[in-house]
């Protein structure tokens, strides 16, 4: 062979190799995946797998034959306790008050026949507890205060006021019921 053959011949080979290695690095380069329309993604089904087994029930069943009906009604008011209490009060002067105390958020909602308003804890103590809101009973201006004691929150007092700030009203409350709901 030739010198000038020999010469084109291995240019050829070595362009060959280039392009051969370009295929295959081009190859090896992560495609750019198409995106699905609106419209294709909408009318796409998704499969959802499904379990042979069936779902457990969240009610809880309590076998009335292994316990007592005291300690079935125990376990039912402590599940549906959630830190919330109401309590009518009968107060002196005339007036009537339910108060529905609501200890996570350490609040007391106020409901007389003047109107209702939420009261905020103003104190860290249990005995009197003290709770207060920077508006009269009926949301004008003024102020209530409600502060109740004994463990089982049995009496109150509350004082209220309207727009004249020196006007208070005050009114000793005893508890009506029993009841916490």
């Amino acid at each position: 062979m030739n010198a000038k053959l020999l010469k084109q011949w291995r240019t050829s080979v070595a362009l060959t190799g280039l392009l051969a290695g370009a295929l295959t690095i081009s190859a090896c380069q992560k495609e750019q995946e198409t995106e699905l329309s609106l419209e294709d993604s909408i009318s796409a089904e998704q499969s959802v797998p499904m379990s042979a087994e069936p779902a457990e029930p969240n009610d809880v069943v309590v076998d009335t034959q292994d316990s007592s009906l005291n300690e079935v009604a125990d376990d039912t008011a402590a599940s549906v306790n959630t830190g919330v209490s109401q309590i009518n009060y009968s107060c002196s002067p005339e007036l009537q008050v339910e108060a529905t105390y609501k200890d996570t958020d350490n609040q007391v909602v106020i409901a007389t026949a003047n109107g209702t308003t939420t009261l905020t804890k103003t104190n860290d103590a249990t005995n009197p507890e003290v709770f207060g809101v920077e508006n009269a009973i009926d949301g004008g201006e003024g102020f209530v205060q409600w502060r109740v004691a004994h463990q089982d929150r049995e009496t109150g007092v509350m004082r209220t006021a309207g727009a004249n700030a020196e006007n208070v009203s005050t009114y000793e409350c005893k508890r009506t019921d029993e009841g916490a709901v």
